[in-house]
C-alpha cells in the first residue's frame, strides 16, 4: 500500500496544510462551485454570505519578467501599474495562465497566495487591514479560507500596498 503524503492524511489543500502547520488561526469554508458563474470571487461571496470587499481573488502577474501575485478584493480589479510600483517594477502584465497554474501548482480560479509550489513575491491590496478578517482561495474552486490580513501577510512575506481599485 502507497504511504499518504501529509497533504492526502489531512485531506486539505497545501493552502490549508500550510495554515495548520504554522499554527495560524484560519476557518476553511467550502461551498458547491458553479462552472457557470461568471466570477470566481463573486460566486464565493455569494455562497458564504460575505461581502465582496472581504474576498479576495489571488492574480498572478508578470512584472519586469518576474512572476508576482497580486491579491485584491473580488469588488475590485488590479492596477498593474501599482503593482509593477509596489516591487519596485517598471511593466506588469498578467501572467500566462498555464504559467501561473504550473508555477503556484493550483488551478485558475483556485490559486492560492498559500502553499505554493514555488513561493512568489506577494502584494496583498492595503485595504485588507481595513477588515478583521479576509477570504482567500484555500486551493481550489469551491473552497475558502478566511484568515487574518496580518496572519496571510506575514505567511506569504507580502507588501502590502494600494493595488487594487474599484
Amino acid at each position: 500500500m502507497a504511504k499518504k503524503s501529509k497533504k492526502q492524511q489531512s485531506g486539505g489543500t497545501p493552502a490549508t496544510v500550510a495554515l495548520t502547520a504554522a499554527g495560524v488561526a484560519h476557518t476553511v469554508h467550502a461551498y458547491d462551485h458553479d462552472p457557470a458563474h461568471p466570477s470566481y470571487g463573486e460566486e464565493a461571496a455569494e455562497a458564504m454570505g460575505v461581502s465582496p470587499d472581504r474576498v479576495f481573488k489571488t492574480l498572478v502577474a508578470d512584472v519586469d519578467g518576474a512572476l508576482t501575485v497580486a491579491v485584491v478584493p473580488v469588488s475590485g480589479t488590479l492596477n498593474l501599474k501599482a503593482l509593477a510600483a509596489a516591487v519596485g517594477g517598471k511593466r506588469a502584465a498578467m501572467a500566462d495562465p498555464v504559467l501561473a497554474e504550473r508555477t503556484t501548482g493550483y488551478v485558475r480560479g483556485g490559486i492560492s497566495p498559500l502553499g505554493q509550489r514555488r513561493r512568489l513575491r506577494t502584494v496583498l491590496d492595503d485595504s485588507a487591514g481595513g477588515h478583521a478578517t479576509i477570504c482567500v482561495s484555500a486551493g481550489r474552486r469551491g473552497l475558502e479560507v478566511e484568515l487574518a490580513p496580518a496572519d496571510l501577510a506575514a505567511l506569504t512575506e507580502a507588501v502590502l500596498a494600494p493595488i487594487g481599485r474599484d
